[in-house]
């Protein structure tokens, strides 16, 4: 059995607390059968920082971009949306860089017509520059279902395709993001007690569709909820899918498995080949 966390940020773990390094907590994961993980940049600075560990370790891929609420200026350079994409295409165009993003939209806690204006031209810049390097996207939504749907067709994003990241909005929403080649990736908030609408919505995409992720260090999964989340968590949002679908740990192992490597064609799958021919 393989598993893959296709989303979490190892750039940003505290590794101070226990002593620990990050091949400690990526062999932790690999020990847990998750043997690939997509470290997944927040910002220009970060997504540097994503490049150069998945440029350390062969089992971690990495995407580049600017989260919808963080700014696109770095070390005191502002860049301009024009700028922000060839930023974005100079960076993406690294080897291990096998997405764009997370970008997207997020107007939870500010929903002016500036911060929806901003955060409108990043999105669009990324999609431009995932379309021009070819290489998908990963995409952010919150509280933003209709401005985000619309920008993905008037951009055309399903040239290229994607995930709809940590995925927590309406069924509508994900078969409008599945037509335009997007997956739907779940993350430990689908454990949650609470979470009886998303525990419904997993049960209802096409299984060929499904990713999962940890969108390490933050969600923890149960029965870690409040906790520092870790790649190896995954395995719990796993089982918990499993569980609501009615289906052995094994086959959405496979299948999300399967699902990544098909999406994230540039990651390195030489483990993923060895494991299927088992």
């Amino acid at each position: 059995m393989m598993l893959v966390d296709s989303h979490c940020h190892l750039d940003q773990l505290d590794l101070t607390q226990d002593n620990e390094s990050l091949t400690s907590v990526l062999n932790e994961a690999w020990s847990e059968q998750i043997k690939h993980i997509l470290s997944v940049g927040l910002d220009l600075v970060q997504s540097k920082k994503v490049i150069n560990i998945a440029s350390t370790y062969p089992n971690v891929s990495c995407s580049v971009g600017v989260h919808p609420t963080e700014s696109a200026d770095e070390s005191g350079v502002h860049y301009s949306v024009a700028q922000l994409e060839e930023k974005l295409i100079e960076l993406g165009s690294h080897s291990k860089v096998v997405a764009i993003g997370e970008t997207g939209l997020d107007f939870y806690r500010d929903s002016n017509e500036e911060t929806k204006k901003n955060q409108s031209d990043k999105f669009r810049a990324h999609i431009r520059a995932a379309k021009i390097l070819k290489k998908p996207l990963i995409i952010h939504t919150r509280q933003a279902q209709n401005e985000t749907l619309n920008i993905m067709a008037e951009e055309n994003a399903a040239e290229i395709g994607g995930v709809m990241h940590c995925f927590t909005e309406s069924l509508t929403m994900a078969q409008a993001c599945m037509a335009m080649n997007f997956c739907i990736s779940f993350s430990g908030i689908v454990t949650f007690k609470n979470a009886i609408d998303l525990q419904h919505l997993a049960q209802k995409i096409p299984l060929e569709k499904i990713l999962i992720e940890t969108d390490a260090p933050y969600l923890a999964p149960m029965p870690f909820r409040g906790k520092t989340n870790r790649p190896s968590y995954v395995k719990y949002v796993a089982e918990k899918i499993a569980e609501l679908r009615g289906d052995t740990l094994e086959s959405i192992a496979y299948n999300t498995t399967k699902n990544y490597f098909d999406l994230f064609y540039l990651s390195d799958r030489s483990v993923y080949v060895n494991v299927a021919q088992r």
